[in-house]
């Protein structure tokens, strides 16, 4: 390998699978720097750790909540200091967190409503 790796590792076709996402969806994450590759192998295949199947599963729940790429870097930074963050840090996670709130109410509401469609039209048969 390329560089030193902790623990376990994985290809890209472990990662997917544990994650439910496709290979694509990852490589785009790498090519994009959200989720670059722990290490390369000879031939140059991506290798992976815990802590960037980790660091998937955190961009995982982003993304249904609209996130942009350039916000989820942000939050990633944040969350990789390990609670160490200073006034600004702190600020810009709490503007992260109001927004996946309002996002998630906003996801709620619409669960509702699916769900009052669902049970008009299954009274309908």
């Amino acid at each position: 390998m390329t560089a030193k790796t902790r623990g376990s590792t994985m290809h890209i076709g472990e990662l997917a699978e544990r994650t439910g996402l496709s290979l694509r969806t990852i490589r785009h994450y790498d090519d994009v720097g959200l989720l670059p590759a722990t290490a390369r192998t000879d031939g140059g295949f991506r290798v992976y750790s815990e802590d960037d199947f980790e660091r998937l599963m955190v961009i995982k729940q982003m993304k249904p909540l609209g996130f942009s790429l350039e916000e989820m870097a942000g939050i990633l930074e944040i969350l990789s200091r390990h609670g160490v963050a200073n006034a600004e840090a702190q600020s810009k996670l709490a503007g992260f967190l109001e927004k996946a709130v309002s996002e998630r109410a906003k996801m709620a509401r619409n669960l509702a409503q699916a769900d009052e469609l669902i049970e008009r039209l299954s009274g309908q048969g």
